[in-house]
């Protein structure tokens, strides 16, 4: 495979993610999309990443996982004018530790949610449910305060912004942040506004009948 293949669903929140870095810097690739209708492209991913979590990026025959991997992958190899992990030290330190809150803290707990609600209903789990739940809210606390006078998460956009997009867009579908979090609410709203994430939702659209909770008549 020559240049960029990305496996890759729209609706993804991971693979969102990515779509926002190759946006932001014009990135040229090719979507290999993963659903029933492209079976040679399931193949082909199943054999390259048997572990089978999307995205992953196939650049000139080399294979990348991992969303934030694949992020820095192309602020090496593909760069443009919008970079991703600053290259001061304390500041590229920042980035990633928000990276990880919101991959872990924010998006773990909305997609464990969701995959409970997709389960029988004899084999859900509302006390688990509700511990995510409230697992968010904390989540959505420390934020509003750590974000507090920013307009990105870190600084300058970056790879943090990539991740908390996707994470906080579908989080507050499934537990709606309180509005009482203004900074929150605001930097989810700007997030929103980014062309590059706002190009991402719009590509998604035509899948949110799939969205096992409803998805909400907004956004």
């Amino acid at each position: 495979m020559a240049g960029l293949d990305l496996f890759a669903h729209p609706f993804s929140s991971y693979c969102q993610k990515v779509l926002i870095a190759l946006y932001e810097n014009a990135t040229p690739f090719a979507l290999r999309m993963l659903d029933g209708d492209h079976p040679d492209n399931t193949a082909a991913f199943a054999a390259l990443w048997p572990i089978g979590k999307f995205p992953l990026l196939v650049d000139d025959g080399r294979a990348i996982v991992e969303s934030s991997i694949i992020i820095e992958h192309l602020q090496q190899h593909h760069p443009g004018p919008q970079r991703f992990v600053p290259a001061d030290p304390h500041d590229a330190l920042e980035t990633r530790m928000l990276d990880r809150v919101f991959d872990h803290h924010v998006m773990g707990p909305m997609q464990r949610m969701v995959a409970d609600a997709l389960r029988p209903p004899e084999r859900r789990d509302p006390s688990a449910v509700e511990q995510d739940g409230a697992a968010l809210d904390t989540a959505y606390a420390w934020l509003d305060a750590r974000l507090a006078g920013r307009e990105w998460a870190a600084g300058a956009f970056g790879l943090a912004d990539c991740a908390a997009a996707p994470a906080l867009f579908y989080a507050d579908w499934v537990r709606p942040i309180d509005p009482a979090l203004a900074t929150l609410t605001a930097y989810r709203a700007r997030l929103l506004a980014r062309p590059s994430f706002a190009r991402a939702v719009d590509e998604a659209r035509p899948y949110r009948a799939f969205f096992p909770l409803g998805a909400p008549d907004r956004d």
